[in-house]
C-alpha cells in the first residue's frame, strides 16, 4: 500500500497525539515516575525530623520544584549544595521535565552526605554533583542554562549573578534564598543566631537594577527571590 504525502503527515500526527510525552522529551515513563515520586516523598518525610540539617524549607524546595515543572525547564544550575535537601526538590522536578542539574558545593563532609540523600531518594541519576570551590568553579560553567539557585556565600551572591546571568536563556529563571524584597532575607545557616548574613542587601539591588528582568519575591518559607529573563 503506498501512502501520499497527507496520509504520512496524518498518521505522524496520530502517532505524536497517543504517544507519551516522556519519550519525547526525554522524561521518564508514568509508572516509573509514579514509583520515583513516591520514593522522593518518603524520603523526605522520613527527613522532616532532621530540620536542622536542611537548607531550605518545604516551602521554599516546592516553590523550586513547581517553577521547574511549570516551565518546563531542563538544565539548571546550583552554587551551594549544602546536604542536598534543595537539590532533591531541584533535581524531582527535573526527572519530570527530563533535565539534569549541576550542583556545587566546597565541603567534602556536605557533599557526601548530599551524594548518600540523592541516591536515598533515588535521584542520583539526574544530578552532576560536584566537589568545588564555587568562587572558582562558577566562571567556568558554560552554558545555556534555564534555571538558576544560589544558596551559598551571601556576600558572594552579586558575583554569582553576574557570572551565570550571561548563561541564563530568555525566559529562564535565577532564583536566590534567604532574601526578601528589603534585602533583609532570613538567617541563612551559617549566620549566627539573630543576625542576617551580609551581601542580601546589595544583591536585591543588583537584580531590581538590572534591565531585562522581572523579579518577584516568595516570602512563604525563608525568602527567595525569583527573577526571569526577558
Amino acid at each position: 500500500m503506498r501512502f501520499t504525502g497527507i496520509a504520512v503527515t496524518l498518521a505522524l500526527v496520530a502517532l505524536v497525539a497517543v504517544a507519551p510525552l516522556g519519550r519525547f522529551v526525554g522524561a521518564q515513563d508514568t509508572s516509573e515516575q509514579e514509583m520515583l515520586d513516591q520514593r522522593v516523598r518518603d524520603f523526605l518525610a522520613k527527613a522532616r525530623w532532621r530540620a536542622r540539617t536542611l537548607n531550605v524549607s518545604e516551602a521554599d524546595g516546592q516553590k523550586l520544584h513547581d517553577l521547574i515543572v511549570e516551565n518546563g525547564y531542563t538544565r539548571a544550575v546550583e552554587v551551594g549544595t549544602s546536604t542536598g535537601h534543595s537539590t532533591i526538590w531541584i533535581a524531582w522536578a527535573l526527572s519530570k521535565t527530563g533535565g539534569k542539574l549541576i550542583t556545587i558545593e566546597i565541603h567534602e563532609r556536605r557533599h557526601k552526605n548530599a551524594l548518600a540523600n540523592l541516591e536515598k531518594a533515588g535521584l542520583s541519576s539526574f544530578v552532576d554533583a560536584r566537589l568545588a570551590d564555587a568562587h572558582e568553579l562558577v566562571p567556568e560553567l558554560e552554558g545555556p542554562f534555564d534555571f538558576a539557585f544560589i544558596d551559598a556565600d551571601k556576600d558572594w551572591y552579586v558575583r554569582y549573578f553576574n557570572w551565570l546571568l550571561p548563561e541564563l536563556e530568555v525566559g529562564g529563571c535565577f532564583t536566590a534564598h534567604n532574601v526578601s524584597e528589603s534585602g533583609e532575607g532570613s538567617p541563612g545557616e551559617n549566620a549566627p543566631p539573630g543576625k542576617m548574613e551580609e551581601g542580601t542587601v546589595e544583591f536585591v539591588q543588583e537584580i531590581l537594577a538590572t534591565p531585562g528582568l522581572d523579579t518577584e519575591f516568595f516570602t512563604g518559607g525563608g525568602g527567595l527571590s525569583i527573577s526571569y529573563k526577558r
